[in-house]
């Protein structure tokens, strides 16, 4: 049940997928060298390895628990915390005007991929105040930057999102929290539910963004507002005083992610809890798509993180299980499952889903840094609409792949894995929230077709469609039957995936609800022909450095016949979600309602 960081693949999606000597060369990213990053990768993987990762266990069989009000977190939490506050991990990649390191946005998603790995009901406290100090930094005034910002960037404080409402779930223009001004502040009440340590034990103050209506609001979402909460106002120093009205009221009992107080919090219990609003009146949803695009990247990032750390798992199990005899041998004793060919090809699925992850979330994670950096403004804006259209499937492929993979996990252990003590069934458990918050995988699918494709008729999308093909012409002259292979695979995804957008493009400028039925089976479609994509490029990068004897040859073979398996094996079926996207209309209304 350890964890290690898989800093090889790590480094080699860095660098020959994602592009970090590229990214570094972005204004104000100069300091990302080489060498820097390597160590900022070492001493992350030794923090997650020997610090986090051992708390895991008992963070889900303890969890939270709610006493007298107070959040205690599960054994140990509290004092991990406080050394990774030290260690000014949380300042990784914000503004240096503010306490942080200004690192890249992709050194930090390879960083969180290990915080999440390790222990995912710990890591959450850091996803959410991440997306926090991202709203506030982009929409706050200088006066709440400058309040806020330098502690919740150090992770002496944490901050939140409260959207969801009982009445309200993902219809967030139901939304009932109201916000009535006195004097220089609002007054906030109203009730919120799931929200992810909202309460806890490990830091002196917690900065709530609550989304709530001011009494003059039209109905819908143009009425609601964003207002910076905290659990204590602060004084004229600055330093947390007077407690606001505010309080945890129950803890979630959930399936998984025990560790991660999940709070129903209750605001102005006593006239009202002290907010201040975010920007303007009436835009607080726009404001917290801010924050919400920034947590849908991290929350793929953990679909990827909770597949590693059940692959790792598995892996192990497998070489140590001994069970039957080898098929492929005359002897007749009994071997390690690692010899059989069904767990074989387990093992080789979840590795190569795993590995396309890991350089897709990568890809877009130096798209985001240079969106925000590079000092062409045409340049950011066009690589900003990659992002936009990226995120979505980052999100929801990620975390269905998460849930497959760690479901493979429990399957490769066979009845030990359907057995707590294993650990493989918390993998399983955690993994299930992930396709749900954050905007369900549906909801994901929904934005890709009806907003991301509907705006530009496809026309992003087939840009990379185009750099599909533009690879292959490179892996042309490439000798080698695994790179023939790999190219035929890239050369079917390109036909493939620009068959579906325009069909897509064309499907919701027709007839929207007929292209929304089909947009799961496009999502799915559109992630694993991406994610071979750069599998591609990373099996073209191993051949060269092969032929010219860079590089540890065991590591650049087996990410050649990992990206062919996942070429032959892994794409095909996905492929074939071409039919369902365009038929999926025909019947999915057929049934009349009460026919359920």
């Amino acid at each position: 049940m350890t964890y290690t960081a898989p800093l090889a693949d790590m480094r080699f999606a860095l660098r020959e997928v994602a592009g970090l000597a590229r990214v570094s060369t972005l204004p104000g990213y100069e300091h990302a060298t080489d060498d820097t990053v390597d160590a900022v990768l070492e001493e992350a993987a030794k923090l997650a390895g020997n610090g986090l990762a051992p708390l895991n266990r008992d963070g889900d069989k303890v969890g939270a628990k709610l006493e007298n009000g107070v959040v205690r977190t599960a054994p140990g939490f509290a004092g991990i915390y406080r050394e990774f506050v030290a260690g000014g991990w949380n300042s990784l990649p914000f503004d240096p005007e503010f306490g942080g390191q200004g690192m890249p946005w992709l050194l930090a998603t390879s960083v969180q991929e290990m915080w999440q790995a390790a222990n995912m009901g710990f890591g959450l406290v850091l996803l959410l105040n991440q997306g926090a100090i991202d709203a506030i930094y982009h929409h706050g005034s200088p006066e709440q930057r400058t309040a806020y910002l330098p502690k919740m960037i150090s992770g002496e404080w944490t901050g939140t999102m409260n959207l969801t409402e009982p009445q309200a779930g993902s219809d967030l223009g139901q939304l009932k929290s109201r916000a009535i001004r006195n004097g220089d502040h609002y007054l906030v009440t109203g009730q919120k539910i799931f929200i992810t340590y909202g309460e806890h034990d490990m830091a002196e103050n917690i900065v709530h963004l609550v989304l709530a209506r001011t009494p003059d609001a039209p109905a819908g979402v143009r009425g609601i507002s964003l207002f910076i909460v905290p659990k204590f106002l602060l004084g004229a120093d600055g330093a947390p005083g007077k407690r606001n009205d505010l309080r945890c009221v129950s803890l979630e009992h959930k399936l998984g992610i025990h560790a991660s107080p999940t709070c129903v919090m209750s605001f102005g219990d006593d006239g009202g809890a002290a907010g201040y609003l975010v920007g303007e009146e009436g835009r607080g949803l726009s404001y917290m798509f801010t924050m919400m695009n920034n947590a849908r990247l991290s929350v793929g990032i953990q679909g990827l993180a909770i597949a590693e750390r059940a692959y790792q798992q598995a892996a192990a199990f497998a070489r140590t299980r001994v069970q039957s005899k080898d098929d492929g041998s005359p002897k007749p004793e009994s071997v390690a499952i690692v010899h059989h060919a069904d767990v074989r090809r387990m093992l080789m699925t979840m590795r190569a889903q795993i590995e396309a992850m890991r350089s897709l979330g990568y890809y877009t994670a130096a798209g985001i840094d240079s969106a925000l950096k590079h000092p062409d403004k045409e340049i950011a804006r066009k690589t900003q609409d990659r992002v936009d259209l990226l995120i979505p499937i980052v999100k929801a492929w990620f975390t269905d792949l998460g849930n497959e993979i760690a479901s493979t996990g429990v399957q490769i252990h066979g009845g030990m894995g359907f057995i707590e003590e294993t650990g493989a069934a918390q993998h399983l458990r955690d993994a299930r929230i992930l396709p749900i918050y954050e905007g369900t995988n549906g909801i994901q699918a929904r934005d890709l077709v009806g907003r991301k494709v509907a705006k530009d008729g496809g026309e992003a999308m087939l840009a990379l469609v185009a750099e599909m093909r533009g690879l292959a012409e490179e892996m042309k002259v490439a000798p080698g039957d695994d790179l023939a292979a790999i190219r035929a695979s890239v050369l079917a995804s390109a036909d493939a995936l620009e068959d579906a957008t325009k069909w897509v493009a064309q499907s919701v400028k027709a007839d929207l609800v007929t292209a929304l039925a089909g947009s799961v089976p496009f999502l799915r479609l559109a992630g694993t022909a991406l994610g071979g994509w750069l599998l591609a490029r990373s099996a073209l990068v191993a051949q060269t450095r092969l032929a010219t004897r860079d590089g540890d040859p065991a590591f650049l073979e087996a990410k050649l016949i990992t990206s062919r398996f996942y070429a032959e094996v892994v794409l095909p079926p996905a492929l074939a979600q071409l039919g369902p996207l365009k038929a999926a209309g025909r019947t999915v209304f057929a049934l009349k309602e009460d026919q359920f």
